[in-house]
Parts: C-alpha cells; structure tokens; sequence
C-alpha cells in the first residue's frame, strides 16, 4: 500500500489534494492502481455528505434513528472520498468533560479504564458504501483515526460499540476485547458489546504488519494498514498542520 500526501499545503490542519477545491482537509493515498481521498471532513457540506452516507446504511441494516453530525472540537470525522463522492466515513470521538458518546450505556465499564489514567476515545458512525470492497480503503481510515488519536490527541485506549454479529471481526482483525456484556443502544435501537483495545497493541501489530499487504497470508487487519516508514511521514505532516 502505498501513502501519497500531495506536497501543498494552504494552512493549518490542510491537506490539498491536486486539484482540489475543497476546504476539506485531504490526504490522497494509491491503493492498487487506484486513488482516494482521506478527508478530515471540517466543513458543513463534508459533514452533511457523510451524515447522507451514514442514515443510508444504517437504514439499509435497520438501524432506526436519524443520525447528523455536527461542528464538535472534541468529534473528528474521516471520510473516504472517490472523485467527491463519499463512500467511508467514521468519526473519532476523543474523551471530554462530557465524555464520549458510548457512556450513555458503558459509562461504568469505560470509568474503569479512566481511574487508571487512561485517556480513551472511540469510533462511531462507521459506515462504507457496498459499492466500496475494498478492505485497503478501510484500513487506511482506521489508521487515519489511530494516528489522530494516538500520536495527536495522545489516547492511550479505543473503544467502539458493535452489533453482536460483527463483534468477532474486531476481535479477530484488530484484536479488540469485550468489555461487559450486550445491551440495548438507544441511539440505534439494537443490541451493542462495548469492545476495547489499546494503543499499545495497536502500535506493536503495526510496527510487525503494517504495509505487507493481503499476500503476507497473516489473519489480521494490520498487513493493510501503512507500514512503519509511510505512519512517520503522515505523523510527521500532521503535527506540522496542527
């Protein structure tokens, strides 16, 4: 898999993909001959094409609820976009004086992990479009988020509430734990596990798999994330936009 940033920049927290007009802050990565745009979606138009994306499959899965994002300093949303059109999208919530949203219902089991110093956050409003089968695709958003919460906003653990019949994925792929047993999420009316897992894990499963590819035979997510060298160079361009 191979990361290319474009080379300008126009401010601030601002990648500038070619011949992008956006205001959109854009990361253009090559995956298998083809190219996408990894967006930090900061712009009311950004926000209101991820929310379409995400009411349209949680629709599709029957999922109720009506489900916007908004302007929030503490809720950073990625976006997959293939010639403007968003096909992925997660947002990443980073701890508050509010919390993060799973504490409507794992506030217990989270505040577990909090009296220990940790500074957790979590991932919610994953949605990708059919049309999009690319595991590569996804992979880089989830790197994307781990960077963001990892190495710019220093979270120690990620949590991410799942629907019963997806929770062995994560726990097989990216090597999240259960916390707690199954309950009821209001905001969607269906079940949920609260899973977890920590970025020391994540980093060490890097550092081994990242940037091998689907042909390292390994049983993992990790092989498509980006490898170690290309991780620095995103890391590196991050912090310098902040």
């Amino acid at each position: 898999m191979n990361a290319n940033m474009t080379a300008t920049t126009s401010g601030p927290r601002d990648f500038a993909g070619a011949g992008d007009e956006s205001h959109d802050n854009v990361l253009e990565v090559s995956v298998d001959q083809s190219t996408f745009g990894l967006r930090m979606t900061d712009t009311p138009e950004g926000r209101n094409k991820a929310s379409v994306l995400i009411n349209k499959m949680y629709a599709w899965r029957g999922y109720s609820g009506t489900h916007m994002l908004t302007d929030d300093p503490n809720r950073i949303t990625l976006t997959t976009t293939v010639k403007g059109e968003v096909l992925g999208t997660l947002t990443l919530g980073i701890d508050s004086p509010v919390g993060i949203l799973a504490d409507d219902i794992f506030k217990e089991e989270i505040d577990r992990y909090r009296a220990r110093g940790a500074k957790v956050c979590e991932i919610t409003k994953l949605a990708f479009d059919p049309q999009v089968n690319s595991k590569e695709t996804m992979a880089s958003l989830f790197h994307l988020a781990v960077l963001h919460a990892r190495d710019i906003h220093c979270c120690t653990d990620l949590f991410i509430e799942v629907n019963p019949r997806h929770r062995r994925f994560y726990e097989h792929m990216l090597g999240f734990a259960r916390e707690g047993e199954v309950k009821t999420n209001p905001r969607v009316n269906a079940p949920a596990y609260l899973l977890r897992v920590g970025f020391d894990y994540v980093t060490q499963q890097i550092q081994t798999l990242g940037g091998k590819g689907a042909a390292s035979g390994e049983r993992s997510f990790y092989p498509l994330f980006f490898s170690p060298h290309e991780e620095q160079g995103i890391v590196h361009r991050l912090r310098e936009m902040r």
